[in-house]
């Protein structure tokens, strides 16, 4: 069975997590598919926005704690096997928002640990209102200290703090609250209206998306001078190519852009 299921249509490519008897964990073959799907999204034309959701009961449980157990068993006690681990991770996580479309995580069911990181990468995320939030290794012992790098650029500081040392879950709508998602839709809309997200954005010119997405994630590690020096410069860029020249041709003139 295979770890991923992607369907693409409409200049949208939905990647679906496969393991449900696991709650979609990311084993190590789940990482290794998704960074192989992720890394061939990056040159794809036709792709403008990217969906990740689960099957099953769940978004993503986080780690396979079973695969984890089992490396203790090699000499160094699973060091060399851990480290390896979450250096994969951190590089499917980055590989996200490296990636010039826009990722949208459609959360349903529970959303744990690395599976909580995951949806704190994305871009965006919209969330059944019946999903649950954590990062609750601190439960079994393990603090999430890789998924708190994604949690604490997505919400305020003593919030994350309080989600990592405590354990517990907070729902959707306290989700949307605290910034960790969009929104929160009745569970029989997620997918509709995750597509529809996906819709709008996919309708935009891929070139100013593109310029956009990097430039949000850059300017955010500058200082505010350094931050408006770039993205001034990445303005010019942009008004200097020839589709934005349409795009504003077309909108003075009061007619649909012709973007080809």
């Amino acid at each position: 069975m295979p770890h991923l299921i992607r369907t693409d249509a409409d200049a949208i490519a939905h990647i679906e997590f496969n393991a449900p008897e696991r709650l979609n964990a990311l084993s190590d073959g789940m990482l290794a598919a998704l960074q192989s799907e992720l890394d061939s999204l990056k040159d794809d034309p036709d792709v403008r926005v990217v969906i990740l959701s689960g099957a099953g009961k769940a978004f993503c449980a986080g780690h396979d704690l079973r695969e984890m157990q089992a490396a203790r068993d090699s000499a160094d006690g699973g060091a060399a096997a851990f480290h390896d681990l979450f250096t994969r991770c951190a590089a499917v996580m980055q590989t996200i928002q490296a990636l010039p479309q826009p990722v949208i995580a459609q959360v349903h069911g529970i959303a744990t640990a690395a599976g909580c990181q995951l949806v704190a990468t994305c871009d965006l995320a919209v969330a059944s209102d019946t999903c649950k939030f954590g990062v609750n290794g601190v439960n079994i012992g393990l603090f999430c200290s890789t998924p708190m790098v994604a949690l604490t650029r997505n919400i305020a500081r003593k919030q994350a703090f309080e989600m990592l040392t405590t354990g517990g879950f907070v729902d959707a709508q306290k989700a949307q609250t605290l910034g960790l998602i969009n929104k929160s839709v009745p569970h029989a809309d997620l997918a509709q209206d995750t597509r529809a997200l996906a819709t709008t954005i996919a309708a935009k010119l891929p070139v100013a998306v593109k310029t956009g997405k990097q430039a949000f994630y850059e300017q955010a590690q500058m200082t505010t001078a350094e931050a408006y020096a770039y993205t001034g410069q990445i303005m010019v860029d942009n008004m200097l190519d020839a589709q934005t020249d349409e795009g504003i041709s077309a909108f003075l003139e009061k007619r649909p852009p012709n973007w080809g």
